[in-house]
Order: C-alpha cells, then sequence, then structure tokens
C-alpha cells in the first residue's frame, strides 16, 4: 500500500433514530442513520404489505386468484 493516500480507518459510532448505538470501524466519525436493523420493519417482523391503489386486488382480479 502507498503511504499518504488512503483514509485513516479508526473505531466509529453509528447512532440510530430508534436510539440504537453501534460501535465499528470506519473512515466516517460519527455516522447518524434513520434506520436500523433493531427497528426496521423486515428484521423486526412487522412488516406489512402495503397496498397502494388496490395493486394487490387488481392483481389477483386479472389473473383469476380471487378468493376460491
Amino acid at each position: 500500500m502507498k503511504e499518504g493516500i488512503h483514509p485513516k480507518y479508526e473505531q466509529t459510532t453509528i447512532r440510530c433514530a430508534c436510539g440504537e448505538v453501534i460501535e465499528t470501524g470506519s473512515t466516517k466519525k460519527d455516522i447518524r442513520v434513520e434506520i436500523c436493523s433493531k427497528c426496521h420493519p423486515f428484521f423486526t417482523g412487522r412488516q406489512k404489505l402495503v397496498d397502494t391503489g388496490g395493486r394487490v386486488d387488481r392483481f389477483n382480479k386479472k389473473f383469476g386468484l380471487g378468493n376460491k
């Protein structure tokens, strides 16, 4: 590795909006994020299907997958 061309890698703190604090290594200092694995719906199991404008109903109707 050449000297002087790589950013300094150091310990940093990642803070989530939910209050979670994660210690890790990075080239940036004190990172703030809006969502982490502790509060993300996919990882917590609280994920919901958001039906925007009846898309799911239109799909089911189009392909005959209605209530059987």
